[in-house]
């Protein structure tokens, strides 16, 4: 066994262990489980928020495409900048309604909010759906991470099965507070190293940040602009739009939002968030330098672009502290994720379609739920080849979907049906699964169009038309909806949405 493995797998254990460990002392009902208590400050929140975002996407994906795609990877230090702004505003809103009706769940929102059960099975579907390809991601970088700094000695195969095992077992103990403290880990760890390689690599191999542009513009003049076609600027900024709307929308960031002990941590995160984002820089620093140093990656390989310019450069043991970091990338949103859907389907359909069973089995159902989406999320890594940020980009475009109805319902005189909420929704959802499947571009559906307009992303089309079905549908049902007597929970079953 290599240095390099042994500090992985010690890394391993010690998050393994502060997972179980955070159960001590605690009654871990749905609540605690799930939101913990909502009592986390501002440091845990932060923690934790900025461990779902800061994911095994930043650590390779960034890396990738910076590496493989050149100027079209700063879509993603806008997009995240950009959505603090949002998140200024609305993360008190959501915190607020949320502690006023004992909300544990996305999904519990949206059924609270528009007076609808069957809404909240929707999003619920929705929610587990757009969250699988984020698993998938968190589960491929985590096989890559080990795998190539192990030199090979361990599969990407066993790294995923062993990250998935860990990962399963510490969330069905603890629940958030496991993820929580193992964000505090990986926050520490990946600030350090990603800082370290964004400002070693490029002064060891260039001598220092503008060589070392000087250098890749000489390979490639274009490589840093954004292209005329394909990846250009109607790209970036639809993507950019659809992005900054979905950020949010993601259920287990959602639900994270709960944990929080006041509504003024949100303003406080969202002010020093920004600076966080800086980190990326360095991310792209590392694939900027690999570009000329490790060259040759096509398609997916380009997501190991940071791990094998590591292994070129350094020692094993310091590979293994990379090899460690970027695993903990993926063990907290790992978690977070299988938490989030367990509790979906749990509390927003088993509880819904069976509304006499009681909360402890609700909440026993939740933990059994969290082997099963392991499980299949595990499959789908083993058996698929997309690189990781196409796999968030359709999980983005999934999620996306919610946010037209989420913002409607933030008005004090909101026009939007339930009905009209559910048809925008399954309208979209509908449009990028078609979209996905038959890797459909708005270029090949209107191919006369300019060039402009064909290179829009394509989930903006689906949720453009998603607000006009939801608009439609809930002008015409809206004097019938407003006849409608609120029917309750225990009668959902047989009556779901007349």
């Amino acid at each position: 066994m290599n240095a390099a493995l042994i500090v992985i797998f010690g890394f391993l254990l010690l998050s393994l262990y502060l997972g179980i460990r955070a159960k001590k002392g605690k009654d871990m009902n749905l609540e605690q489980w799930t939101v913990g208590g909502r009592g986390f400050g501002a440091l845990f929140v932060f923690l934790l928020m900025a461990g779902e975002i800061y994911t095994t996407f930043t650590f390779l994906g960034g890396s990738a495409w910076a590496y493989g795609k050149g100027g079209p990877a700063l879509y993603i230090l806008a997009y995240i900048s950009l959505s603090y702004i949002l998140g200024y505003f609305f993360l008190p809103l959501i915190w607020k309604y949320a502690k006023e009706n004992n909300l544990m769940s996305q999904p519990d929102f949206f059924a609270t909010k528009y007076k609808s059960p069957f809404l909240g099975i929707v999003v619920s579907f929705v929610g587990v759906i757009a969250m699988i390809p984020y698993l998938i991601l968190q589960f491929k970088g985590l096989g890559i991470i080990v795998s190539e700094a192990s030199y090979g000695s361990i599969s990407p195969s066993f790294a995923i099965w062993i990250g998935a095992i860990s990962l399963t077992i510490y969330v069905m103990v603890s629940g958030i507070h496991g993820s929580a403290w193992t964000a505090v880990i990986k926050d520490i760890m990946i600030f350090a190293i990603v800082i370290f390689l964004g400002i070693y690599m490029p002064f060891h191999y260039y001598g220092g940040l503008q060589p070392m542009f000087e250098a890749v513009h000489t390979a490639n003049p274009t490589f840093l602009a954004l292209p005329e076609k394909g990846l250009g600027i109607s790209w970036f900024i639809s993507t950019v739009v659809l992005t900054v709307l979905g950020f949010y929308m993601w259920p287990h960031t959602f639900g994270a939002v709960y944990s929080a002990q006041n509504e003024k941590v949100f303003r406080k995160n969202a002010i020093v968030s920004p600076l966080y984002t800086l980190m990326l820089l360095f991310v792209f620093f590392v694939g900027f330098t690999a570009i000329l140093q490790v060259p040759g990656l096509k398609g997916s390989e380009q997501d190991l672009s940071l791990l094998r310019l590591s292994v070129k450069t350094f020692d094993p043991w310091l590979v293994g502290f990379v090899g460690a970091a970027g695993l903990l990338t993926a063990l907290v949103p790992g978690s977070m994720l299988l938490m989030a859907s367990g509790t979906s389907l749990a509390k927003n359909i088993y509880k819904v379609v069976v509304p006499s069973a009681t909360d402890l089995q609700v909440s026993k159902l939740a933990k059994y739920l969290v082997p099963v989406v392991s499980l299949i999320s595990v499959y789908f890594t083993l058996n698929g080849g997309n690189t990781i940020v196409t796999l968030l980009l359709m999980g983005y475009s999934l999620v996306t979907q919610l946010f037209p109805c989420f913002l409607f319902s933030l008005m004090k005189n909101n026009f939007v049906t339930k009905y009209g909420a559910c048809a925008g929704i399954i309208v979209g959802i509908c449009i990028v699964t078609y979209i996905t499947v038959t890797k459909t571009t708005v270029g090949t559906l209107l191919p006369s169009l300019p060039q402009g307009v064909k290179d829009l992303n394509v989930g903006v089309i689906a949720l453009i038309m998603n607000i006009t079905v939801l608009v439609i549908v809930s002008l015409a049902t809206r004097n019938f909806a407003a006849s409608k007597k609120v029917e309750p929970m225990e009668n959902i079953q047989t009556t779901m949405i007349k």
